[in-house]
């Protein structure tokens, strides 16, 4: 009798497996699928709206630039000049003009032409050599501090055939005086900072490996 009793249980217990199985085991098509992050498409919202980084937002809907005028002939030489020469950026030519007006100033000032002649081009180093040795005759000399460059701004930058020209604007304070053979001043004031304004012209061939700028011309604003 214990033995039956066992069978029975087996037998009621594997019944009631197979009626669970075949309730809870089966597909009826309708089951939510586990996400996978990995392979999951983005879902949009319901309603379109789109969500725009903060900067993008900004460029893509941003109201127009009413200041906005006619065309800019110096920022279209820029502009020019960049479509030639994908090399070209303002702020690292500028970086190295300003460079360029300091040794240019100091080489003048001593009379050093062995270091303006690489940042010169072959006329105006002629001119600039031809001062020196003027100078030099008279027995003067020139002492020159750049106290500090206050500015220094593209004024005007064109593309003529290939090569690139860029005009800068520097306004600069400088110590400048002038001594003659006995070590007197006879120009300038040791004592007195000048604020000085300067254009200066530099040019490139783009179509050089050299990516140096050479200095073209000089001037001072018209009065």
């Amino acid at each position: 009798m214990p033995f039956l009793d066992i069978i029975l249980l087996a037998l009621f217990a594997g019944f009631v497996i197979f009626k669970l199985r075949s309730v809870l085991g089966r597909r009826t098509g309708h089951e939510r699928r586990r996400p996978d992050p990995f392979s999951e498409p983005a879902q949009s919202n319901d309603n379109g709206n789109v969500v725009r980084l903060p900067e993008r937002a900004a460029e893509v809907a941003g109201p127009p630039d009413d200041d906005a005028g006619p065309e800019n002939p110096m920022a279209a030489g820029v502009m020019r000049i960049k479509l030639a020469d994908e090399t070209f950026d303002e702020r690292e030519f500028l970086h190295g003009a300003k460079a360029a007006f300091a040794m240019v100033v100091e080489a003048y000032a001593k009379g050093d032409v062995d270091a303006l002649r690489p940042l010169l081009s072959r006329e105006l180093y002629g001119g600039f050599a031809s001062a020196i040795e003027a100078r030099e005759k008279a027995g003067e000399v020139q002492e020159t501090t750049i106290v500090t460059i206050r500015s220094a701004d593209i004024v005007e930058a064109a593309l003529e055939n290939h090569f690139a020209k860029v005009t800068v604007e520097f306004v600069t304070e400088q110590v400048k005086v002038t001594r003659n053979a006995a070590g007197d001043a006879i120009e300038g004031d040791p004592d007195r900072i000048e604020i000085l304004t300067d254009i200066w012209t530099f040019a490139r061939d783009i179509r050089s490996r050299d990516p140096n700028w050479e200095l073209v011309a000089t001037r001072v604003p018209e009065d």
